[in-house]
């Protein structure tokens, strides 16, 4: 399909940036999938929902309401759900390392694969996560792979959650962001992989201006 646009990769590369400038500068929808895991991981939280309780989880899955809405200045992308906006809410990486956990069930997997390819609505998508281009829309014509230093992520890491107020210890996010990489990558269920097809870029020395130059020019519509 030549109006999907994937970009996988693990945490910290800038893909959801990236993604959010391409979809402006195209005019297309975005989906934001590592914040549907986000989103499961705080609403379990809120109802004191194990990560382990598969049949709970699976069943919050089938029923997220959830709106993706660039900010005007594309510095962000605001997520609302159920009608309330929980953007900052859960980039706290109790979150993220939920989220992470919760992505090894298959079943869950499962329940929100029909969900994510809802987002796909003309005149495109630009689909930013971890299994876009391996698993939930493989036909993609265009597909992205980006990587970075797990240094250099931490930082950016660190940077984006200080800035909206979340304070964490550079070295102790490392660490996590270390782990959550081993943990995507072994699962037996859509790991972190690039795809057969896809194009590799390391955004380690790179600007994010210089990140959607490079795919801007790899893609002719």
């Amino acid at each position: 399909m030549t109006n999907i646009i994937t970009i996988d990769g693990p945490s910290g590369v800038g893909k959801g940036t990236v993604s959010l400038k391409i979809a402006k500068h195209l005019g297309w929808n975005i989906l934001d999938s590592g914040a549907l895991y986000r989103i499961l991981a705080l609403i379990a939280k809120r109802n004191q929902i194990s990560v382990k309780d598969e049949n709970q989880l699976v069943k919050l899955a089938n029923e997220l309401d959830i709106e993706f809405i660039p900010s005007d200045d594309l510095s962000k992308l605001q997520i609302i759900y159920a009608k309330q906006d929980i953007t900052s809410e859960i980039r706290n990486e109790i979150y993220g390392s939920m989220a992470s956990q919760i992505a090894v069930n298959a079943k869950i997997r499962t329940a929100l694969l029909a969900r994510q390819r809802a987002f796909y609505i003309l005149p495109g998508l630009v689909a930013d996560g971890r299994d876009m281009g391996t698993v939930v829309f493989p036909e993609a014509k265009y597909k992205f792979f980006l990587t970075a230093s797990c240094e250099e992520r931490a930082l950016r890491r660190y940077k984006q959650l200080i800035n909206i107020g979340i304070y964490v210890r550079l070295s102790e996010l490392a660490l996590e962001i270390a782990n959550r990489d081993k943990r995507d990558s072994m699962r037996t269920t859509a790991p972190l992989v690039a795809a057969p097809d896809a194009i590799t870029i390391d955004t380690t020395e790179l600007s994010i201006e210089e990140v959607v130059e490079q795919i801007l020019n790899k893609m002719v519509l």
